[in-house]
């Protein structure tokens, strides 16, 4: 039986060319690289300059991703910037990069889900696809969240950095079967509940501010494993697919810790796992197209290559996603 799903038909990204490494932290705040790396796996992180906007990372990732699809900007007809630190509050960052990449059909929205952002866009995306809605989407996830860390706090300002990736999804038939090339299945989920874990201490609906990221570092790590843990066996059952099936496994760049104890409790072998943190730090939202970029400039996905990606962030929110390359 004949099926639409979202092909995968580019990847890009953007990252500033200021690198802030553990040295230059250990300059503004009582840490040391041996106390990061032991703690995160982070070494060094990238900062975006005062002239740099999420969008304009954004901006940047997508052209090349837009470039790699041999696809032009007028036949995009949807736009999802996974993101936790717009440009504005309105409008959106999304409509700043349909605007700065000439595309103007369609639509363009943000979607905030933190560090799942980027998994969740990719389901709204995929159903737009699904649907009819939409026959080619740019999916963006972008930060800048330099600009919401105390940076005297180190228990947070050591662990994130600034980025973007995106991917380009066209509507193609597909027979319905295992093998299909596209996004094959994507789980998202929250629990407010635990938003305390997590969170911003501003907002303009609340003290007018833009405010900081405030992290209890602990409890984070322990709901992460669970619960990306659980949401991944969901989606391997839906898909119909084992752990041991997975070519690669990128997750959320969040810290080592979580990113070995996840692939350990689910059996994925080391050798499988893309891992950016060391270099990038934690991206938010820009993390998985990120590291997915990494693997395909280094030839590890290619065409019929099944990927797994998963996250979780404030909210909590936390999500996977399954497709075939």
């Amino acid at each position: 039986m004949a099926v639409i799903r979202s092909v995968i038909r580019g990847v890009g990204a953007y990252l500033p060319k200021r690198i802030m490494t553990n040295a230059d932290l250990a300059k503004i705040v009582d840490t040391s690289d041996e106390w990061i790396v032991e703690r995160s796996g982070i070494r060094e992180r990238h900062i975006a300059a005062d002239d740099e906007l999420t969008s304009t990372l954004g901006i940047a990732a997508s052209h090349q991703a837009l470039v790699r699809a041999g696809i032009d900007p007028v036949d995009i007809d949807l736009v999802v910037c996974a993101t936790a630190t717009p440009d504005r509050t309105f409008p959106s960052t999304a409509v700043r990069i349909q605007s700065g990449l000439g595309i103007t059909k369609g639509a363009a929205f943000d979607v905030q889900a933190v560090c799942s952002g980027f998994v969740y866009a990719l389901a709204v995306a995929d159903n737009f696809i699904k649907t009819g809605q939409s026959s080619r989407a740019l999916v963006v996830g972008a930060e800048t969240f330099s600009r919401i860390l105390d940076w005297t706090d180190r228990a947070t300002c050591v662990l994130f950095g600034d980025g973007a990736g995106a991917v380009v999804l066209e509507a193609q038939p597909q027979h319905g079967a295992r093998d299909d090339r596209g996004v094959l299945t994507t789980l998202i989920r929250s629990d407010g509940r635990f938003e305390d874990l997590l969170y911003v201490d501003g907002g303009p609906g609340s003290t007018k501010t833009v405010g900081h990221l405030r992290m209890n570092g602990r409890e984070v790590f322990r709901h992460a494993v669970q619960k990306i843990s659980g949401v991944i066996e969901e989606a391997l059952v839906a898909s119909g697919y084992t752990a041991d099936e997975i070519d690669l496994f990128i997750p959320h760049q969040a810290n080592i810790r979580i990113l070995d104890g996840i692939a350990k409790k689910l059996g994925i072998e080391q050798d499988k796992i893309v891992k950016t943190l060391e270099k990038h730090g934690n991206t938010s939202a820009a993390s998985i197209p990120l590291a997915l970029n990494q693997a395909f400039e280094e030839h590890r996905v290619r065409e019929g290559s099944l990927v797994l990606m998963e996250a979780m962030g404030g909210g909590f929110t936390w999500g996977a996603a399954l497709a075939r390359w």
